[in-house]
């Protein structure tokens, strides 16, 4: 049997240059699933694949899937939407989709360094659901839900926790604390997804921030653009419209990723007036190639999503199967610097362990400096001398 066979033909809907931007294909369980149900997000959400038989219809699965699948469910469940499942090659254990969505044996080994809070976002939080590291920002957790249970998750703490949820009254804490607290003048509205969040939900809690004086921009940090798109309705356009200024931070890790309808919904956000900007997380298996990293970036800025930073894993639990080394992403940014666009090449971060921060990388561009006299080396490392 073939991939065609297996309904991975799917005819273009966008073109830009000589790029095309392909419908998702229906996998297999979903194939005369009618359009009003598939591109439906609620359905999408109740439909995900969370059992072993869900995923026997979807994919050939592995035995050490199965494994993998029955020792983890305990640690860190799998949920995965009929759209984003239909990206996955059902004949290839190492497609890049299925790896960030089906469970594998190494979650179940924990690295030395490794922390189930890695970030140390619990430690900056002033009230349940804020973490306030930097002055001026804080992060405001929404809720524990998200579309997909990412494998390299850094909050398997909370994401799929029915105790992390927050509630009304932990909402209501946060906004309290950012109202009297005058320095925070941006909110990194998170969770979870806070695309998981009803519109009215989502339209009260962003009402509540712009009407704070001091609080002059606020995110979503979101995947859904990547893991649902139908998310992304005319409704919901409307409602982050009108709580403008404020930036989307989304998430995409592969070409595979970049479809017709992540194009389509990234389209509408973007003409709302509302900027893109995408994190992609630095993944062994997935998307270590700096040649595979440059055509993701520049199939993003034709959705009109900038680039914005490249993450080294974190030392979350259970992940060290998917973390390279940091000379891999120093690597990638060496191969896109001058090789590309200067809009293409996003910055480099290590979100240093236990709540130090994002911390920027390069690869070394001065190569020697004495007194006023700078040596440096192009990307071609070609050197030239400047003088102060």
């Amino acid at each position: 049997m073939t991939k065609k066979d297996l309904g991975f033909n799917p005819k273009p809907l966008y073109n830009v240059g000589q790029q095309e931007f392909k419908m998702a294909p229906r996998g297999r369980p979903w194939v005369d699933t009618p359009d009003e149900l598939w591109n439906s997000w609620i359905w999408q959400q109740q439909n995900r694949v969370r059992r072993m038989d869900h995923l026997e219809a979807c994919v050939d699965v592995t035995q050490e899937e199965r494994d993998a699948f029955d020792k983890s469910s305990e640690l860190f469940n799998m949920a995965v939407t009929p759209y984003y499942a239909s990206l996955m090659d059902p004949l290839n254990p190492d497609c890049p989709i299925r790896l960030q969505s089906v469970p594998k044996m190494g979650e179940l080994t924990i690295a030395p360094g490794e922390m189930e809070d890695p970030l140390g976002e619990e430690t900056d939080m002033p009230v349940p659901g804020i973490t306030h590291r930097y002055p001026d920002r804080v992060l405001f957790y929404t809720t524990h839900h998200c579309p997909v249970f990412c494998r390299h998750c850094t909050r398997k703490r909370k994401v799929a926790d029915p105790s992390s949820a927050a509630q009304k009254q932990q909402i209501e804490e946060g906004i309290a604390y950012i109202k009297r607290t005058p320095s925070i003048r941006d909110v990194v509205i998170s969770g979870g997804d806070p695309l998981s969040n009803s519109d009215e939900r989502l339209d009260y809690i962003m009402g509540s921030l712009r009407a704070i004086p001091h609080v002059e921009v606020f995110r979503l940090g979101t995947r859904n653009l990547v893991t649902l798109p139908h998310r992304i309705t005319d409704d919901f356009v409307r409602i982050i419209k009108k709580h403008a200024p404020m930036y989307v931070h989304t998430h995409f890790n592969h070409p595979l990723e970049c479809t017709a309808e992540a194009f389509e919904a990234c389209l509408k956000i973007a003409e709302a007036g509302i900027p893109i900007n995408n994190q992609m997380v630095l993944l062994k298996g997935v998307n270590e190639e700096p040649e595979l990293v440059k055509k993701l970036n520049h199939m993003l800025l034709m959705m009109r999503v900038r680039p914005y930073y490249i993450f080294q894993c974190d030392m979350s639990q259970g992940i060290s199967h998917f973390r390279t080394p940091i000379s891999t992403g120093l690597n990638i940014i060496e191969h896109l610097r001058g090789h590309t666009s200067g809009m293409a090449v996003p910055h480099f971060v290590v979100d240093a362990p236990g709540g130090g921060g994002k911390i920027p990388l390069l690869p070394e561009y001065v190569k020697s400096h004495v007194g006023n006299r700078w040596v440096l080396r192009n990307y071609k490392n070609k050197e030239y001398i400047y003088e102060d």
